[in-house]
């Protein structure tokens, strides 16, 4: 805190309470004190007839600077007990990576069992940081920030990545805090600059107008979290080895505990994130109807209807189907963009799937730059001709 009183000179004139627009002073015991919401404005120093406040220096640790870091780490997120899915993702961009800075890859992983850091090994990690403590087996913000800065300040890592799901965004930024190094969030493709050896984090930014690279030149370790979806998994080889470290969370606390984890029920059938072919409209459309087509379509695959933004905001369908920059991120095998332009916002969410079949009217509509095999025409008329050649080729 930059901001002290001096107990012994403070005379409980609440002067100073009063001149504070943050209300980050408070009386005990009849004396005043500084509280967390402190903004160091100083308002208060000229206030104090006692001159009992004082400035100090700031007690914040200092920024990391980049000499003496080593590897790249991912962050293995699990939800009772199960990995989740983009830890695999992770290990895919990790693995690259570290190939190009020629160090290694490494996982931790938090309150799951053993065999899960074996499988992190078989998807491309060099060594996992395994902690199994009790206080990791639900997901907490406090306990899970402190292991994971403790570790860094270890071990100290050149790069850390974890997912820009609600586990990451939520904990991540405090790790961040914590040892004074940047962090871009949500980004969509990673890189190394091979000048410099500098992670090139590359995220969407001014409404999805533009692609940002963000640096992080002069501080250790370079932080970041990926979107879902967009990173393709590594190679899996039963074959491979690796060390599996046990660490323990000791003097690891909390102030809070989960009780309980309540899952949603949702009435889709098919996850929009986990279906290998989906089938999307967007305004060009014209009509809600038209997604009845587009259903059609996707039940013949058993994959799932997705959406634009476009098509959400005129209330065509819900908002659990939209893809795109405020939406989900997809990696399907296949993507039917139907009467969709290709919107920056909307590319972002879909660009990493195998295939991309583009319908549109206008020949000039930017999907086709992304699209595998494009279609100039009518939806009205073509996609329902699809339908008739699959449900013909499947004798139904």
């Amino acid at each position: 805190m930059p901001v002290k009183v001096d107990r012994d000179k403070c005379s409980g004139c609440k002067d100073c309470i009063a001149s504070c627009p943050f209300e980050a002073i408070e009386l005990q015991d009849g004396k005043a004190s500084i509280n967390e919401y402190c903004q160091a404005c100083m308002a208060c120093l000229s206030v104090c007839p006692e001159g009992a406040i004082f400035e100090t220096e700031s007690e914040e640790p200092k920024p990391q600077k980049a000499e003496g870091y080593s590897g790249v780490w991912i962050f293995a997120e699990q939800r009772s007990g199960k990995v989740s899915s983009v830890a695999y993702e992770l290990l895919g961009i990790g693995r690259r990576l570290a190939d190009d800075l020629k160090t290694e890859l490494s996982a931790l992983l938090f309150g799951a069992e053993e065999t899960d850091a074996r499988e992190l090994i078989r998807w491309g990690a060099d060594k996992v940081y395994h902690a199994k403590d009790n206080i990791l087996q639900n997901f907490n913000d406090e306990p899970y920030a402190q292991l994971l800065t403790k570790l860094i300040n270890e071990h100290r890592p050149e790069i850390v990545l974890a997912g820009a799901t609600p586990i990451g965004r939520s904990f991540l930024p405090r790790v961040a805090a914590r040892i004074r190094t940047g962090l871009t969030a949500d980004c969509t493709s990673l890189s190394i600059d091979k000048e410099t050896g500098n992670l090139l984090q590359i995220r969407p930014a001014f409404g999805g107008n533009i692609m940002a690279t963000i640096l992080c030149p002069n501080n250790r370790p370079q932080m970041a979290t990926v979107r879902p979806r967009v990173m393709k998994r590594g190679q899996y080889d039963t074959n491979r080895a690796g060390e599996i470290i046990d660490i323990k969370a000791d003097g690891i606390t909390s102030r809070t505990k989960v009780i309980e984890s309540v899952k949603e029920v949702s009435d889709i059938t098919v996850n929009l994130q986990e279906a290998d072919i989906i089938v999307s409209g967007g305004r060009g459309l014209g009509d809600p109807k038209g997604f009845k087509i587009l259903a059609e379509l996707a039940d013949l695959f058993g994959g799932a209807v997705g959406s634009s933004r476009a098509a959400v905001d005129e209330g065509w369908i819900p908002y659990r189907h939209q893809v795109g920059q405020t939406g989900k991120t997809v990696c399907p095998k296949i993507y039917f963009a139907c009467g969709i332009s290709g919107a920056v916002q909307h590319l972002v969410g879909m660009q990493s799937s195998d295939i991309i079949i583009a319908i549109n009217r206008n020949p000039e509509a930017p999907i086709f730059n992304m699209a595998s095999f494009g279609i100039v025409g009518d939806l009205y008329e073509i996609v329902p001709l699809l339908v008739k050649k699959i449900k013909e080729s499947k004798g139904t």
